[in-house]
């Protein structure tokens, strides 16, 4: 019988923690990741992962290679994600590539309140649509982009939750992705 001392290398713990969801730079495993990132790399590409790195932003995910027509070796299941909580990743997504892109900004991370999120969507959202449903039901799809890692709940004050947007959501929703996403839903709030 084997023991798990003769199986594991400097770096096990955060290929493990990587398995599982982002690693950020405040990890414990951060410092392993990033002096032994070419054999991490080499470890995980054997079953079909890449390891991304963003030193700059602070956190490490790793993602699935595709072959030519986009397909995985099926390690890391794809979560379907109903269209109001695609909604709210867009208007997320646009709100951080708009703070990006402000060259007044002092600060590196861009917070928003759950009240600022309903009122993007409320721009965001075209006639037709129905926003009495989706605001009704809001709460719940924000809940949901927080389970998914693309907002950390910072604080509460009052009835209002204070929330920081993740840079991997970057990484996940490409501006083509963004793009796509916007016409498809002018063309649905047009048909409807």
């Amino acid at each position: 019988m084997s023991s798990l001392e003769q199986h594991i290398t400097p770096y096990s713990k955060a290929i493990v923690r990587l398995l599982k969801s982002t690693v950020e730079r405040t990890s414990n495993v951060w410092d392993d990741i990033i002096l032994y990132q070419n054999e991490i790399q080499e470890y995980i590409s054997q079953i079909g992962l890449e390891l991304i790195v963003k030193k700059d932003e602070g956190f490490a995910f790793v993602k699935q290679f595709e072959d030519s027509e986009g397909k995985t070796l099926g390690l890391v299941t794809r979560r379907q994600i109903g269209f109001e909580t695609s909604i709210v990743l867009v208007v997320l997504r646009q709100s951080l590539e708009d703070f990006d892109s402000n060259p007044t900004q002092l600060a590196s991370e861009k917070f928003i309140t759950d009240t600022e999120i309903k009122d993007e969507l409320e721009l965001f959202l075209q006639e037709g649509y129905n926003k009495l449903k989706f605001q009704k039901d809001l709460d719940k799809y924000i809940r949901s982009v927080v389970e998914l890692g693309f907002l950390k709940e910072i604080g509460k004050k009052e009835n209002e939750t204070k929330y920081q947007i993740h840079r991997i959501i970057k990484e996940k929703i490409t501006l083509d992705i963004l793009q796509d996403f916007q016409t498809k839903l002018k063309e649905y709030v047009e048909s409807v």
